[in-house]
C-alpha cells in the first residue's frame, strides 16, 4: 500500500501505536494492515513535519494530510520552487544535508517554503525519479561492477567460428557514469583486467567497489563475512579501495549496477546487434563509442549528463590512481621443501633455508615470482619457463653446507645404502648433476620413498637399469617400476643385499657416478 494513499485514520493509528505506545514497526504493520515500508514512510514524514503524539486537536485529517503529503508548487501559489535536480545533485556530496540546502534556499528566498515543506516537496519529487536515481550515494563513494547477462558474438576471421564475448559493466554511484568492456570470459584474469581498465577510464578510484557474489571475486558467500579472492583483494590494496560484496538475497545492494547493465543491454548492445565483429578490439571500439554517447546524454529528470556529473561531483572526490596500474598476479599457498625451494609450474624457486618446511605464499605474475612468509616478502625471482630446473639465490643457501633438521647428503646416502649399491650410484648421480647437492634432495627423497610401494628389491633393480640407460630422475625410475622394466634386473640375492646395510669396513663401491663420502666433509 503506498503511503500517499493510506487513509488518515490508519496513519493516526500508526502514530498512536509508535509514538504513544512504542510498538515495533513490524507489529504496527500487522495491526493496521500496512507494509512495513509504508509504516516507516509515515513515521518519517511525521518526524520531518514535526508532528508527535498526541496530535493537537486543531489538526484535522485535511490539515494532517497537507502537512504529511505536501503537494507540488500549486500548494502555495507565488512561492519559488527550488531546483530539485540541483538539490539532488548537491546531496551526493559528502556531508551535505537537506537542512543546509534549505538554509541556502531561504537565504535567497526569504518567503520560500519552510523546512518541513521543503523536505516534503523534495521527497515528492524523488518519487518521480527512477528507483536507482533516488538512491543517494556519496561522491566518489562506490563503484558498482558486474557482468551483463547478454553476450556478443565475435567471428574468427580464419575459421568462421563464433565465440561469445562477455560484457563487463561498472557504474559510479553518485554520477551514474558508466563504463563497459567486452571480455572473453568471466574468469579471474578478465575480471581483474576489466577493473584496471575501468579505473583508468574513470580517471580515479572509488572508496569502495560493490560487486555481486561472482566466483571470480568472492570465494565464500556469506552475509556477514564474505571471503574475497586473494588476487581481488590484492587489486584493492594496490588501488587503496575496499571490496564490498552484495549481501545474498539483497538485490537493492546492487540495484545501481543492475540498472546500468539493463541500460547497457538496451542502449549499447541493442545498437550493435546488426554489426559483425571479427575481434575483441573491434568490438570494444564500437562499445566505447556508444558508451561515450550514453555518458554525454542529458538525463531528463536530473538535467545533466553523466559526464557533467562525473566532472562536478564524483571525480573531485575520487582517490588518485597509483603511479603504475595493477599487474595481474595469482597467489599460491606452498610449503618450502627440504631443498628450501618451492615448485611453481614444474620450476623450483629458492627461499631462505631457515624456512624449510614452513608454509609460504607465492605471488605469481607473468614476469616474477615473489615468496611471502607471514606477510613479509622473503624472496623474489624472475619467472622461468624451463621445466625441472632450479632458480637459486646464493644468500638463501645454508652456510658451510649446514642442513635443516638433519637432512644432509650423508643421511640421504645412508638411506640409499639400505637399498643397495645401484641406488647409491643413482643418488650420487642426482646430487652430482645439481650445482648444489641440496637441490637434488627432493628427487632423491621421492625415489627412496618408492620402496614403500614397490619394495626394496624392485627399487634396487630399477636403479640399476636407470644407471645403465642414464635415466637418473624420479620420473624415470617411477616409470621403470610402473611398466615392470626392472624385472629383467632382479636377482635372487637382491633382497638379502638390500636388507642389510653396507658394513663400515666393506670395500668401497666403484662406480663412475660415485664421488665418495669425503666429498661432503
Amino acid at each position: 500500500m503506498a503511503a500517499e494513499r493510506a487513509p488518515m485514520r490508519k496513519i493516526r493509528d500508526v502514530l498512536r501505536l509508535k509514538l504513544g505506545q512504542g510498538v515495533s514497526d513490524r507489529q504496527i504493520a500487522i495491526a493496521v494492515g500496512m507494509a512495513r515500508s509504508t509504516v516507516a514512510d509515515c513515521l518519517g514524514r511525521a518526524r520531518v513535519a514535526g508532528i508527535g503524539w498526541p496530535i493537537p486537536e486543531g489538526i484535522d485529517d485535511a490539515e494532517l494530510e497537507r502537512r504529511l503529503f505536501p503537494a507540488h508548487a500549486n500548494m502555495s501559489p507565488g512561492r519559488i520552487v527550488p531546483d530539485w535536480s540541483r538539490v539532488h545533485q548537491e546531496l551526493q556530496r559528502r556531508s551535505m544535508t537537506l537542512q543546509l540546502l534549505w538554509e541556502e534556499y531561504r537565504a535567497l528566498e526569504p518567503e520560500g517554503y519552510g523546512y518541513s515543506q521543503f523536505c516534503g516537496l523534495y521527497g515528492a519529487w524523488r518519487q518521480t525519479v527512477s528507483a536507482t536515481m533516488r538512491q543517494t550515494h556519496g561522491a566518489g563513494e562506490k563503484l558498482f561492477v558486474d557482468f551483463a547477462g547478454d553476450t556478443v558474438g565475435v567471428i574468427d576471421p580464419t575459421t568462421g567460428e563464433i565465440s561469445q564475448a562477455h560484457i563487463f559493466v561498472a557504474v559510479l554511484g553518485a554520477s551514474n557514469y558508466t563504463y563497459a568492456e567486452a571480455r572473453w570470459s568471466e574468469a579471474l584474469p578478465d575480471w581483474i583486467g576489466a577493473h584496471v581498465n575501468a579505473f583508468a577510464a574513470i580517471g580515479g578510484v572509488a572508496h569502495a567497489i560493490v560487486c555481486d557474489n561472482l566466483k571470480a571475486g568472492v570465494t565464500a558467500v556469506c552475509r556477514y563475512e564474505p571471503g574475497i579472492n586473494r588476487t581481488y583483494q590484492d587489486l584493492a590494496t594496490h588501488y587503496d579501495t575496499a571490496i564490498l560484496p552484495a549481501r545474498p538475497y539483497k538485490p537493492r545492494d546492487k540495484a545501481k549496477v543492475e540498472v546500468a547493465v539493463l541500460i547497457v543491454q538496451r542502449y549499447v548492445l541493442a545498437r550493435l546487434r546488426n554489426q559483425l565483429f571479427f575481434g575483441l578490439v573491434e568490438l570494444n571500439a564500437a562499445i566505447r563509442a556508444v558508451v561515450a554517447d550514453l555518458n554525454a546524454r542529458v538525463m531528463r529528470k536530473i538535467g545533466s549528463s553523466r559526464n557533467e556529473l562525473l566532472a562536478s561531483i564524483d571525480r573531485p572526490a575520487l582517490k588518485a590512481l597509483p603511479v603504475e596500474p595493477y599487474t595481474y598476479a595469482v597467489w599460491k599457498l606452498c610449503r618450502l621443501g627440504l631443498d628450501y625451494h618451492v615448485e611453481i609450474d614444474q620450476h623450483y624457486y629458492s627461499a631462505p633455508y631457515r624456512l624449510v618446511r614452513e608454509r609460504v605464499e607465492a605471488r605469481l605474475t607473468d614476469m616474477t615470482v615473489e615468496i611471502f612468509h607471514r606477510g613479509a616478502r622473503v624472496a623474489s625471482h624472475v619467472r622461468s619457463a624451463v621445466k625441472r630446473r632450479h632458480t637459486t639465490t646464493p644468500e638463501h643457501m645454508p652456510s658451510a653446507h649446514r642442513r635443516y633438521a638433519d637432512w644432509t647428503p650423508q643421511r640421504i646416502m645412508t638411506e640409499a645404502a639400505v637399498i643397495g649399491p645401484a641406488m647409491i650410484a643413482l643418488i650420487e648421480a642426482i646430487l652430482k648433476a645439481k650445482p648444489h647437492p641440496e637441490q637434488g634432495f627432493r628427487a632423491a627423497k621421492g625415489i627412496l620413498q618408492l620402496a614403500k610401494s614397490y619394495g626394496i628389491p624392485r627399487l634396487e633393480a630399477a636403479a640399476e637399469r636407470g644407471n645403465d640407460i642414464g635415466a637418473v630422475t624420479y620420473g624415470s625410475i617411477k616409470s621403470i617400476l610402473q611398466n615392470g622394466l626392472d624385472k629383467a634386473y632382479l636377482r635372487a640375492d637382491h633382497s638379502a643385499q638390500a636388507a642389510q646395510p653396507a658394513a663400515a669396513d666393506a670395500a668401497p663401491i666403484q662406480h663412475s657416478n660415485i664421488r665418495g663420502r669425503g666429498y661432503y666433509h
